[in-house]
């Protein structure tokens, strides 16, 4: 049986086998096998996005890349990093900015909150820092999310039409390191939850969902940046697996960190035995925005006011339009970030499709309201009468 399948199709306790694990995560990613790589080291791939720029502006292009992360993400070390993603890095200073002022007024409010895999007050979390960016400072947002490698990586995984959230994390010097993982969806339940899923569902979880982190700072390895261990997305009981002593323990000896530059890109399977590291520096602030982005046929963990964010960002893109400044790439990229892109659930009844097989979306609504150079206040009453369609 493939590893130890239990004969009714369900993982358990003790389905998982270390031995099994470690011949799966020992072995080596050739550099033959990405191409368009720059560089492979600890077997993970690294992208300099300058280098491949002129493949993502072209669709045949993008579509190999896009083929060849999907095969890493899945089938290969199950993780990449975009180099060099943010060649300017302006806006994640302005963003980071946004993040600290959020922060200091959460505590200030409530004392703060807890982290995913960590003690409380360990670190400091900004939880959905996406609407929160956008409803601030929607400028910042549009200059932050307009990026075509993060837009082609998510699409890579999930197909088009994902849903983007995301949630800032700030690990301070001596702040701890989390417990090694698997995330979002199975690997936020319970083992008994787990346990009552068939295998083939552990299968489906991970490709539901892309794990991502945009280097707000430098990153050394003394200031912690994420522990990974590559190939540990293919251990299909892994989910049971990662809460077991042996598991967790051969993670700290086997995993691998990288540091990332401000404006880097790192971007994982959410099966990937993973952990952010303790910060042992004695000075670096150590600032990501997590990205947790969605399959547009999955629930995603946060719920967004995705109408306030497009009524926000609609005057920044309308004006980028008008003035011809930014490619219509970009524009898509940064209304993919913020809208709905699925018609679904719905209410067919006040919605019914027209002219298709599922009504329009709110990112459809998005992007013709802007070719048809829609005012805010057009586009505000037309947001409103969608939404009463879905909900009536």
């Amino acid at each position: 049986m493939d590893q130890h399948v239990i004969p009714d199709g369900f993982f358990d306790a003790q389905s998982c086998r270390l031995d099994d694990f470690k011949r799966l995560v020992s072995q080596r990613l050739s550099d033959g096998s990405v191409p368009y790589a720059d560089r492979v080291e600890t077997n993970i791939p690294i992208y300099d996005v300058a280098a491949i720029e002129h493949m993502l502006a072209a669709e045949e292009g993008r579509r190999r890349l896009m083929a060849e992360w999907a095969r890493v993400l899945k089938d290969g070390s199950g993780v990449l990093v975009l180099s060099g993603a943010y060649s300017d890095t302006t806006p994640l200073d302005k963003a980071a900015a946004v993040f600290q002022q959020i922060i200091m007024e959460e505590k200030n409010a409530a004392g703060g909150g807890a982290d995913h895999f960590a003690a409380a007050g360990a670190n400091d979390r900004v939880w959905n820092s996406l609407q929160k960016l956008c409803l601030r400072e929607p400028d910042v947002f549009a200059a932050c999310f307009s990026n075509l490698a993060v837009d082609a990586v998510c699409e890579a995984w999930l197909g088009p039409n994902y849903q983007m959230t995301s949630q800032v994390n700030l690990v301070r010097p001596g702040g701890a390191a989390q417990r090694a993982h698997r995330d979002y969806h199975l690997g936020f339940q319970t083992a008994e939850t787990c346990a009552g899923y068939p295998a083939h569902v552990h299968d489906l979880s991970p490709v539901m969902t892309l794990q991502g982190a945009i280097a707000h700072t430098d990153m050394p390895v003394e200031s912690g940046p994420t522990k990974l261990l590559p190939f540990s997305q293919l251990y299909r009981p892994g989910y049971m697996a990662y809460r077991q002593a042996e598991f967790s323990d051969f993670f700290e000896t086997a995993c691998v960190q990288l540091p990332l530059r401000k404006g880097d890109a790192l971007f994982f399977n959410p099966a990937l035995f993973h952990a952010a590291g303790e910060n042992r520096s004695s000075g670096i602030q150590r600032l990501a925005n997590l990205l947790q982005v969605s399959s547009a046929f999955c629930r995603a963990m946060e719920t967004l006011d995705r109408k306030a964010m497009c009524n926000a960002l609609y005057p920044v893109l309308l004006k980028k339009r008008q003035a011809g400044t930014w490619s219509s790439a970009l524009i898509e990229a940064a209304v993919s970030a913020c809208a709905e892109g699925y018609s679904f659930p719905t209410n067919l009844d006040t919605d019914p499709p027209i002219g298709g097989l599922a009504p329009e979306t709110q990112k459809q609504l998005f992007l013709r309201s802007l070719e048809e150079r829609c005012s805010k206040e057009d586009f505000a009453k037309a947001l409103e009468a969608q939404e009463r369609r879905r909900s009536a």
